[in-house]
C-alpha cells in the first residue's frame, strides 16, 4: 500500500492510496484541478482513481468533489445521513454500513464526534498493512481506540496549540469553544496522549494532519508528538498547499 496527503488543512483535504489493484482518494476538499495535479506529479491518472471515501460533508472535504467525479467517474463511498447533504453531487456512489472489500483492499470505518451530520475515520487494509486515516473530531471513543491500536500508518488530526487558539483575537470566545468541545477538533495534547496509547510495534509512520494555520506551528505539533512516540516512528507534517511523498508500507 501506498500512501500521499495531497492536502490537509482547515482549507482544505485530500490523502491518495494506492495498492495493487486499486487507486483511491480519501475525501476531495481541494478543487478538481488541485487534486489532478498533484495525481499527476505522483505519476497517477485522474482517471484511474476507482473510489472516493468520504469524511465527514464539510466544505473543506467536498470542495472539490462533484467535479471529480463528473470527469473521472469514481464509485463515491459515505453514509446515509453524508448522502442527504451530497446526493447532488453524486453519480456513482455506496452507502457504507460495514466493511467494503474492494479487490485487494478492505476498508472499515468508526464514528468520529464533529459537529457534522455524520463523520468517520477509516482504516484501509491491504495485504495485512493497515492505514488509519482520523481527523476532525474531538475526542475519540474507547470502542474506536481499541480498534485503531496497533497499526502500521496514521494519518491523525493535531489541529491546534490551545494556548495559541485561547490568545487568538482573530476567534470570537464561541468558536474557540467549538475547537474545544467534544465535537471540534482535536489539541496537539490530545493528538500525542491518543497516538500514546494506540501505536504499538508495527507502526512505522504517523502524519500529523489538519493542522491550524491560525493556531498551530509545525514545531509546536512535533514538539508534542516527539515527547510521546519512540524514535524509530517517523513523524511527517501534512501541509495545505503540498503533498506528502508517496510512502510506501
Amino acid at each position: 500500500m501506498k500512501i500521499s496527503v495531497l492536502a490537509s488543512g482547515s482549507k482544505g483535504n485530500c490523502t491518495y492510496i494506492e495498492t495493487d489493484h486499486t487507486k483511491t482518494l480519501i475525501d476531495a476538499g481541494m478543487s478538481n484541478l488541485y487534486i489532478e495535479k498533484k495525481l499527476i506529479s505522483l505519476g497517477i491518472n485522474p482517471d484511474d482513481i476507482n473510489s472516493i471515501f468520504i469524511t465527514h460533508p464539510h466544505v473543506d472535504h467536498v470542495a472539490g468533489l462533484k467535479v471529480f467525479v463528473k470527469k473521472h467517474h469514481p464509485t463515491v463511498y459515505l453514509t446515509a445521513k453524508m448522502y442527504e447533504e451530497l446526493k447532488d453531487d453524486l453519480i456513482d456512489y455506496v452507502i457504507i454500513e460495514d466493511k467494503v472489500v474492494l479487490s485487494d483492499l478492505t476498508v472499515d470505518f468508526f464514528k468520529t464526534s464533529h459537529d457534522a451530520s455524520d463523520s468517520v475515520g477509516y482504516i484501509f487494509n491491504s495485504n495485512d498493512k493497515e492505514f488509519v486515516y482520523v481527523t476532525d473530531t474531538g475526542y475519540i471513543n474507547f470502542k474506536s481506540l481499541k480498534k485503531i491500536v496497533n497499526k502500521d500508518f496514521y494519518a491523525f488530526e493535531s489541529n491546534h496549540d490551545i494556548e495559541m487558539l485561547m490568545n487568538n483575537p482573530n476567534y470570537p470566545y464561541h468558536i474557540k469553544q467549538r475547537i474545544l468541545g467534544d465535537k471540534g477538533h482535536l489539541s496537539n495534547m490530545q493528538c500525542a496522549e491518543y497516538l500514546k496509547k494506540i501505536v504499538g510495534n508495527k507502526t512505522k509512520y504517523v502524519v500529523l494532519a489538519h493542522l491550524s494555520e491560525q493556531n498551530n506551528t509545525p514545531t509546536l505539533a512535533l514538539d508534542n508528538i516527539k515527547s510521546k512516540l519512540d524514535d524509530s516512528i517517523k513523524i511527517i507534517i501534512a501541509s495545505q498547499n503540498e503533498n506528502t511523498e508517496l510512502i510506501e508500507i
